[in-house]
């Protein structure tokens, strides 16, 4: 016997989890759009987190009709990414 109480095999695991969120986004995604993903992914992977629970959320939401494009996708890395502050430097 097992000391797992009944309600552990109800909640999925972290690798169930993340296989259901990558078959979730490979329908979503374009493959030009999921090879982007991964790239940020290896690079900010805070970034491509909040991506991916955007589009997740739209999903759930039946606000998405269809796939998301490379461009789609670059249009939301820019919007969901942090403004860079640009500093200016006066000598006098």
């Amino acid at each position: 016997m097992s000391n797992r109480d009944s309600s552990d095999e109800k909640n999925p695991t972290n690798e169930e989890v993340t296989a259901l969120k990558d078959q979730a986004l490979k329908t979503l995604l374009a493959p030009e759009a999921r090879l982007r993903l991964n790239n940020v992914r290896m690079v900010k992977p805070e970034l491509a987190a909040m991506v991916e629970n955007y589009l997740l959320g739209m999903a759930s939401q039946g606000r998405l009709r269809n796939q998301i494009s490379d461009d789609q996708l670059k249009q939301i890395l820019l919007s969901i990414q942090q403004p860079k502050r640009d500093f200016k430097i006066n000598r006098r």
